[in-house]
């Protein structure tokens, strides 16, 4: 277990105003909280963050919001409204970060644009995150998920010979977030030595294109690219997924001539494969793929996954269970590494798996998940508004 935390977190004293909502931008703000920023969430009055209604899953509250926006401060508020604007820039005062992926073009037009604020607010750091980019020719198409990981090529190579198939959580707009916040990071750096902040302009386009280097790279100059291989790899061979002889399906994978020798000696128990001249190379194994696959499948068909799972670590093969969310929830490593703890909710507190690699020493910042406008009128009041504005602001439907 780590050690006590003995100093403030890296972000402590830094404050995010954040214009978003979904997935992208809200992930890339979780973790500046965790690392101890201040993170204030604008949210439209009445509804919110539209992601707070995807479903209901985590006790009440949506999935996907709980995910990523513990540790942040609600403000609800009309950005239509004729005073919003003028609310926001009393606040940009006192913020380091400015965070926003409204619809392309919107924090322009309501003059929230790095240009537009750089002169009134030298040291702020305005990071955009959109689908395509803030130009080009898809500067205004929708961005979903789904959308850019087709895109950006991954379903070409995600899925079964058959058919493609897409990543099953949100690949794209995690990149995005994560490249948002370690350029934000970056940009805070920057600051400490120059003293002026900087425009940050994040596509989930761009983001997943850059995870997609590997495949790019090998269908360069015209060359096939890596075929869709189901939980198989393209190229190597055996890899992938396998059933037990008790129906659950064990994922292993091998990498050298010498495992191929293990596997066949100790795992398959049948040592005269491993000189057999139609599997005697990776390449020999490829081409040969099922009728290989058979002659595993026969041995394979014999053995419980736990029978088989421990034959693999014996002969040190790399392999894992193939788990789903329950398995996950009771995984004995996160268990033993004491990985999960709790965050407060506004229906009762949630388990919550501590952000990955702090150092030792650290602990995060694991605040309660906001509900919608639970911090408006403290916010309001901390940045000039007095009882009267507030109310009248409620009045007319702003916050």
């Amino acid at each position: 277990m780590a050690a006590a935390q003995t100093s403030p977190l890296p972000l402590a004293g830094i404050t995010v105003l954040t214009l978003e909502h979904a997935i992208a931008a809200p992930f890339c703000t979780r973790q500046l909280a965790d690392l101890g920023a201040r993170v204030i969430k604008v949210e439209r009055p009445g509804v919110g963050d539209f992601a707070r209604g995807y479903d209901e899953r985590a006790r009440g509250m949506a999935s996907h919001f709980v995910w990523t926006n513990r540790s942040k401060e609600s403000l609800t508020l009309d950005l239509k409204h004729p005073q919003a604007v003028a609310i926001l820039r009393r606040m940009l005062a006192d913020v380091d970060v400015l965070v926003q992926n409204l619809a392309p073009g919107a924090a322009a037009r309501l003059g929230l644009s790095f240009e537009a604020l750089h002169d009134d607010f030298p040291r702020l750091i305005v990071c955009d995150i959109s689908g395509y980019g803030s130009d080009g020719p898809y500067r205004d198409k929708k961005a979903y998920d789904l959308l850019i990981q087709s895109e950006a090529g991954f379903l070409s190579v995600t899925g079964t010979p058959e058919t493609p198939a897409k990543a099953g959580c949100s690949i794209a707009d995690i990149a995005a977030g994560m490249y948002g916040y370690s350029n934000i990071l970056a940009a805070l750096l920057a600051r400490a030595t120059s003293g002026q902040g900087c425009r940050i302009d994040v596509s989930m386009l761009e983001s997943t294109v850059e995870w997609m280097s590997y495949p790019l790279y090998y269908a360069m100059d015209g060359a096939e690219p890596p075929p869709r291989a189901g939980a198989a790899h393209a190229t190597i061979y055996p890899y992938g997924s396998f059933a037990a002889g008790d129906g659950r399906t064990v994922m292993l994978g091998l990498q050298n001539e010498r495992e191929w020798r293990a596997f066949c000696v100790r795992v398959l128990e049948r040592p005269e494969l491993a000189d057999d001249e139609r599997f005697s190379s990776n390449g020999r194994r490829q081409a040969a793929r099922e009728e290989l696959r058979q002659q595993i499948q026969e041995v394979f068909a014999t053995l419980t996954s736990e029978q088989l799972l421990a034959r693999l670590e014996l002969a040190q093969i790399a392999n894992a269970r193939l788990n789903d969310m329950h398995d996950v929830w009771a995984h004995p490593q996160l268990a033993a590494r004491g990985r999960w703890t709790e965050v407060a909710a506004p229906g009762g507190a949630l388990p919550a798996l501590q952000p990955p690699g702090f150092p030792d020493g650290w602990t995060a910042q694991m605040g309660a998940i906001p509900a919608l406008g639970e911090h408006t009128d403290a916010l309001l009041a901390e940045f000039g508004c007095d009882s009267d504005e507030i109310a009248q602001l409620r009045a007319q439907g702003a916050i």
